[in-house]
């Protein structure tokens, strides 16, 4: 299995979860990865959305928001990267909540890690 990838994009450290892997499904999964962010200190962990669960965006089963708010609360922000349009054309709140978010700067849904660098270099 690949290993994340600590990387550095426009002055900010970045964990860069591989495509391939087992899916952060879990809180308790979330947590290891939070872990491996601070022992590499990045500030911005970037999942890609084949590694999440179908529960993931199946906002009614709270794994969303309680991923998502576990990485708010060691300081990290959240970047899922990749086409999730099919996904949002299906869900009024799943497309409610990656509008506000992407808004913020905690959680970001990008559709290319070049995306990505555009949002922190900006």
């Amino acid at each position: 299995m690949p290993e994340n990838e600590l990387t550095t994009i426009h002055g900010t450290p970045v964990l860069v979860m591989p495509g391939d892997g087992a899916p952060l499904g879990t809180v308790e999964a979330a947590t290891d990865v939070i872990g491996d962010a601070a022992w590499g200190e990045a500030q911005i962990v970037v999942i890609p959305v084949e590694r999440l669960t179908d529960d993931f965006f199946e906002l009614r089963t709270g794994l969303a928001g309680e991923v998502t708010q576990k990485f708010v609360n060691y300081r990290l922000r959240l970047a899922i990267v990749g086409d999730i349009e099919s996904r949002v054309a299906e869900s009024v709140s799943l497309r409610a909540w990656v509008t506000e978010s992407n808004r913020g700067r905690q959680l970001w849904f990008v559709p290319t890690l070049d995306e990505l660098a555009d949002r922190l270099q900006a």
